[in-house]
């Protein structure tokens, strides 16, 4: 588990074909934190990463979406917001605070470590750029940004490229 300042996230490993590493946390913790920063949410928010195997998120994949096949990370926001909107009022979520800690809690964001590393070889560039991008991808959805219109896709295609160079992954 990690905790910066007013950010909680959870790890949950599921899978045992990449080694959770520390760098491979710090990747998540850092591109969470920058997300949130650059989208200006001040409240204590609670996020849950689940890294799982090719074969579990089809599963899931499956299961939630009706989709028989892999793919690299499904997001469960809790709240319904609408992207670009900034700060949470508590009271306005108190069915959907942590009793724990007293955050809100955003949502679950399943993580497909094999299908990253996939990814990354067939796009050419690191494992970390990679699981980065995938990381800033499911936290925009919480967030409420979506991708099913162009307008939409480009916006959040701009928002992951802002903060995924502020947290020095670059494109190869």
């Amino acid at each position: 588990m990690g905790i910066s300042s007013n950010i909680i996230v959870e790890i949950d490993n599921r899978q045992d074909k990449i080694e959770i590493t520390q760098n491979i946390e710090k990747i998540i913790l850092d591109c969470i934190n920058r997300a949130l920063d650059l989208e200006g949410f001040n409240s204590k928010l609670l996020i849950s990463i689940i890294l799982v195997d090719n074969d579990t998120i089809r599963d899931i994949n499956l299961q939630y979406r009706d989709i028989d096949r892999v793919t690299d990370v499904l997001s469960f926001p809790m709240l319904d917001i609408e992207a670009g909107h900034r700060d949470l009022d508590p009271d306005d979520f108190v069915s959907d605070i942590d009793p724990e800690s007293g955050a809100i809690i955003l949502g679950d964001i399943i993580l497909a470590l094999e299908k990253a590393k996939e990814q990354a070889e067939e796009y050419g560039h690191s494992f970390q750029r990679e699981l980065g991008f995938l990381v800033v991808h499911g936290v925009l959805h919480l967030l409420g940004y979506d991708h099913m219109e162009e307008r939409d896709r480009e916006l959040m295609r701009s928002r992951e490229e802002i903060i995924l160079e502020a947290v020095n992954l670059h494109r190869s």
